[in-house]
């Protein structure tokens, strides 16, 4: 089937020949044309350019896009979209004066989120998953990485990552695994942090390798939760089944995980709230995606990502929404990319490439996704008519998508 979008005010994100990410300066040239024409055929881009170039042909669909916007579809390479319940009371603690760690310290958090997710059943725990997964397609988003960790038992782990894999097998959106059972230790093992470890180590990986589960294997690198060598004894043992590195790392403190991200070659950095000169120094050169989470920082009220600094230092960085029920209880990559244009001083051009090409990047989805380039996926937002499109961060609060076409199909 052939859709031929035409009269598009401005094209954006449009590489005539494929990039794997942006870097440093790079990051502030968002190339584009304006007065285009866009043309899908199935779930691939076939064809674009200006409007006076437009083939004469008679597509099964035409879309007017006159005054409007397009752009390709929001990568979101940070979600624990799977997940039981809620986490509102702890939202209201938080408010009357409770920190993230204090809350996590007398029972909540995490842990709060593991016991909820082992008292659900799996066909639960998926219907309440779909729902978020179809409203963050709606807002834009057609590639998307969801996270286990709030299982913390081989059993629960294995059951988040079932529900992965049956989201990914019902909807038309890139979905990618990734494996964090690391993501807190389990009251039981709250003295005996060998114990979980082995458990990870012996039971969980072997067994979510073998049965193809995940891609990706996390950790939450942070004082409290998984120091260092522990981080690295896990993600030595990830590697050797052959699941690829990324780390939650520098959200509260920084000691030392981004160093052991680049050392065991990880896709991705996510967090970096607080960042020394050292741990930028050591991401120069590295193919590793510095990710930041502006959304999380904003509920939190704790420090954005230096998002300049690291740019100026050649970096590339990525942006996504940590969707989850106790810190970004939401997963709206619009608001992720207003938020970090208003509070890490982005412009829109590094924000938009940050949230689609990089994002890409940060899942192993360069190939695919990111970009208008033929061949590509046909995944796309198409915007209400708008002056231009800094109107989107700059209107943060308006929903200013008018369609979302994800793998050449219209999201009713």
């Amino acid at each position: 089937m052939q859709t031929l979008i035409i009269n598009i005010k401005e094209l954006l994100q449009v590489r005539e020949t494929n990039i794997d990410k942006v870097s440093g300066v790079a990051m502030a040239t968002l190339p584009s044309i304006k007065d285009a024409y866009l043309l899908l055929e199935d779930d691939r881009i076939k064809d674009f350019g200006p409007m006076q170039n437009c083939p004469k042909i008679n597509p099964e669909k035409t879309i007017d896009a006159t005054g409007k916007i397009v752009l390709p579809a929001w990568c979101d390479s940070h979600t624990h979209i799977v997940y039981a319940g809620n986490r509102e009371q702890e939202f209201v603690d938080r408010i009357n004066g409770l920190s993230y760690e204090e809350i996590a310290n007398r029972g909540g958090g995490i842990l709060n989120s593991a016991k909820k997710l082992q008292q659900t059943s799996e066909n639960e725990l998926y219907e309440q998953s779909k729902a978020r997964l179809e409203e963050v397609m709606q807002l834009g988003t057609g590639a998307v990485e969801i996270k286990s960790g709030y299982g913390l038992t081989v059993e629960d782990e294995i059951k988040m990552l079932r529900v992965i894999k049956r989201l990914k097998e019902n909807y038309p959106t890139a979905i990618k695994a990734t494996f964090l059972g690391a993501h807190a230790f389990p009251l039981e093992y709250k003295e005996n942090h060998k114990g979980y470890i082995d458990l990870i180590i012996n039971e969980m990986i072997p067994r979510i390798a073998a049965e193809k589960l995940a891609e990706y294997i996390d950790v939450f690198c942070e004082s409290g939760y998984f120091s260092v060598e522990e981080t690295e004894r896990i993600l030595e043992s990830g590697l050797e089944h052959g699941l690829i590195a990324k780390i939650h790392v520098n959200q509260f403190n920084a000691i030392g995980g981004v160093a052991s991200g680049v050392k065991y070659k990880a896709l991705s950095v996510d967090h970096l709230e607080v960042m020394t000169a050292a741990d930028i120094e050591v991401l120069k050169n590295a193919q590793t995606m510095p990710v930041a989470l502006p959304s999380c920082s904003y509920f939190l009220s704790i420090p954005y990502t230096p998002a300049r600094e690291m740019m100026n230092a050649g970096l590339p960085l990525a942006l996504a929404t940590d969707f989850n029920p106790g810190s970004t209880p939401s997963g709206n990559m619009n608001f992720v990319v207003a938020t970090a244009c208003i509070k890490m001083k982005m412009t829109p051009e590094e924000a938009i490439n940050a949230a689609t090409i990089n994002g890409a990047y940060a899942m192993g989805l360069s190939e695919t996704h990111g970009s208008i380039t033929i061949g590509k996926k046909a995944n796309v937002i198409i915007t209400k008519a708008i002056p231009s499109f800094y109107q989107l961060p700059y209107a943060f609060g308006s929903n200013l998508i008018d369609q979302v076409i994800i793998e050449g199909k219209l999201m009713a």
